[in-house]
């Protein structure tokens, strides 16, 4: 078994940005600019948009952070979004999610100008990728597990990819990226029947279900590359993914970590997308 280090693979590309940033300021280019809009006091949304804006000082990125108490009209917050639409400094931004349940964050998402949307969630955005164009921004986790398997030399033609969890932000956007890349993909989700048998067909097992230490030992197939996507708090404070890590990594013939896997090239991811913006913008 071979632990892949997301956290190396993170860092290394960082450094990339870092010194490409760099470059363009030298040549009298604009600084890229990530703006991230945070409402309420949600603790992982705290923690997550604290690391982004650390990223982005370590990259040489502008940051600014917008926040709202929960009491935050839908209409304060799609004002907010106008504005930043608007504001020819702001490269790309992020509304974090979640919302309070009275804003629509569907409306809110919609309202993002798609060439500003570094996260990747707008219907344009994830219809492009639908279509197979991928002159857009691939939603930052996804991007993350791609650059993972891209790390390890993955062979995708033939191959069997089995997602565990259908959603927007991950479930759907990685299948259709691997089916691109010439995987053959099943999509399980929490009504599937007899879901071992479909995980032990997989040779790529992207695992995003919400459910700590879900996916056993006895549901891989040997040498079978596994991206753990969960993460999840024990009642000991420590935090494991959606797979048994210590059973698994005896089976699997690769393996993220949780911490130290998926999660830091979600962040990293952003700041790629908010370059890519960067440079789209300076184009014009």
């Amino acid at each position: 078994m071979e632990l892949i280090d997301g956290k190396k693979i993170s860092s290394d590309i960082k450094k990339e940005i870092a010194a490409e940033v760099a470059e363009m300021i030298a040549a009298g280019k604009k600084q890229p600019h990530l703006a991230a809009v945070l409402v309420g006091h949600d603790g992982g949304s705290e923690t997550y948009v604290a690391a982004k804006v650390k990223a982005c000082e370590e990259c040489g990125f502008k940051s600014t952070l917008i926040r709202f108490e929960d009491d935050v009209t839908e209409e304060e917050l799609l004002a907010t979004v106008d504005k930043l639409n608007n504001d020819a400094d702001i490269d790309g931004f992020i509304v974090q999610l979640p919302l309070p349940k009275h804003i629509s964050e569907q409306k809110v998402i919609e309202a993002i100008d798609y060439r500003k949307d570094v996260d990747g969630f707008h219907p344009l955005t994830l219809g492009k990728l639908f279509i197979g164009e991928h002159e857009t921004f691939i939603s930052c986790t996804p991007k993350g597990i791609m650059t993972i398997l891209d790390s390890i030399k993955t062979d995708y033609v033939g191959k069997h990819a089995v997602i565990v969890g259908r959603s927007r932000i991950v479930g759907k956007p990685i299948s259709q990226i691997l089916l691109k890349r010439g995987a053959t993909v099943t999509i399980c989700h929490s009504r599937t029947k007899d879901l071992k048998a479909q995980t032990l067909k997989a040779d790529i097992l992207v695992v995003a279900i919400g459910k700590a230490d879900f996916v056993t030992a006895d549901m891989v197939k040997p040498g079978a590359v596994v991206i753990d996507v969960g993460m999840n708090r024990k009642a000991d404070g420590k935090l494991t993914g959606d797979v048994d890590y210590a059973g698994v990594s005896e089976v699997a013939g690769y393996i993220t970590p949780v911490p130290g896997g998926v999660g830091p090239m979600t962040i990293t991811m952003l700041l790629k997308n908010t370059l890519t913006a960067a440079k789209e913008q300076h184009a014009k």
